[in-house]
């Protein structure tokens, strides 16, 4: 019996090593497949995701662009300010000088004549305030010493308080500067961001990215031109009712047997004729600039930021709107986009960051991003804020 046990457990551990090795191989020849294998690449954004991304990316750079503006505005004014404070300063100045030559000429008479020469120490002081509460010597000096004394003290007041507004104006400057700075910085960093975005995509999805482009484009125009459309029949249908209403008047007229007169003036076609030649100086001036880039913190001759374009498109109709988007929205009368009139100005996305210059049929010419140049689109590219009419 023992003998016969023996082989038994012999087979039973031969099988045993025999299943250890076989797993063995098996698990080395998965490590050697897993460490051959290429590593897993994360996930890739579809090319709706990258398109997404670029535009929130321009958007963003646009609303830097703005900070920027308003920060160089505030800065440009800032330096203005403080250049007129230190000419004051300098100014005043030399006021109080005079007057100390004046003060020195009066004591010099009072040391030659004997009669103080206190008064002379009072007439040269640097601050004759203190000197006169301590030695009260107005009452020797004569009305014209004394109306001197009291010039001098006033300028010298005067320069003083320049001179401390111009440090506190240096601090507001270089508080301006360091926001334009920032501003700047935000600017590229987007940018940035959205040309490193697109340098990644390969040839194929470039041209996908492109379709997706033109469809953008095609839906934007085919609803530009349903506003161009809708915006045509509203303006037949007052034709029509001014045509009836001239129509009635005449029958009027003469059924009393009287001579025509002249229709009565519209209470609004003065503001509006006045309205529609500025908007044609604006448009004519848009349309002139077209095909010239668009650069961020631009305005003209040579290139366009948004806000830069629509600046100076309405300066050439005598109207000065503020440099950002932000305040030029706050300039005029908000109209709905249906009323929307050539020349008035059309703002987009929740943040007010991008504006145009509506040119009817639902159409407007901006200075659109960074790459692009100054263009008529339609008005449904972006998501639209408001329409603003300047004048």
């Amino acid at each position: 019996m023992a003998s016969h046990r023996k082989p038994r457990t012999s087979r039973i551990r031969t099988s045993h090593a025999v299943g250890i090795t076989s797993a063995a191989l098996t698990s080395v020849a998965l490590l050697a497949q897993t460490a051959n294998a290429a590593p897993a690449e994360p996930d890739k954004p579809s090319l709706e995701e990258v398109q997404k991304k670029v535009d929130d990316l321009y958007r963003e750079a646009g609303t830097a662009t703005q900070k920027y503006n308003l920060a160089k505005e505030k800065s440009d004014q800032q330096r203005d300010k403080l250049n007129n404070l230190q000419d004051e300063v300098a100014q005043r100045t030399e006021k109080v000088n005079d007057a100390r030559r004046e003060l020195g000429q009066i004591a010099a008479a009072q040391y030659r004549n004997g009669t103080s020469s206190d008064t002379a120490v009072l007439l040269l002081s640097d601050n004759p305030d203190d000197y006169f509460a301590q030695r009260q010597l107005m009452g020797r000096l004569s009305g014209q010493q004394q109306k001197a004394v009291e010039d001098f003290k006033s300028l010298q007041t005067q320069a003083n308080d320049k001179r401390d507004e111009a440090t506190d104006s240096l601090a507001q400057l270089s508080e301006s500067e360091g926001d334009l700075k920032t501003s700047k910085q935000d600017v590229q960093k987007k940018l940035g961001e959205a040309r490193e975005l697109l340098s990644k995509l390969t040839e194929e999805e470039k041209q996908r990215l492109a379709e997706l482009e033109r469809k953008r484009e095609a839906e934007a125009k085919r609803k530009a031109e349903e506003l161009a459309r809708k915006q045509a029949a509203e303006e037949e249908a007052k034709r029509k009712a001014a045509a009836e209403e001239a129509a009635k008047e005449e029958a009027a007229q003469e059924e009393a047997a009287e001579e025509p007169a002249d229709p009565p003036a519209d209470s609004g076609s003065d503001s509006g004729d006045s309205y529609a030649a500025k908007a044609e100086k604006v448009i004519a001036f848009a349309q002139s600039q077209i095909g010239k880039p668009y650069v961020w913190g631009a305005a003209g001759p040579d290139s366009y930021d948004c806000s830069g374009l629509t600046q100076k498109a309405w300066a050439q109709a005598g109207i000065s709107l503020p440099r950002t988007t932000w305040d030029q929205v706050k300039v005029g009368t908000t109209v709905s986009v249906d009323n929307a009139k050539p020349g008035d100005l059309v703002f987009f996305y929740d943040d007010i960051s991008h504006v145009g210059i509506y040119v009817g049929n639902g159409e407007m010419i901006h200075a659109p991003k960074p790459g692009a140049n100054v263009r008529v689109e339609s008005i449904y590219y972006m998501p639209i804020h408001s329409v603003v009419r300047p004048a």
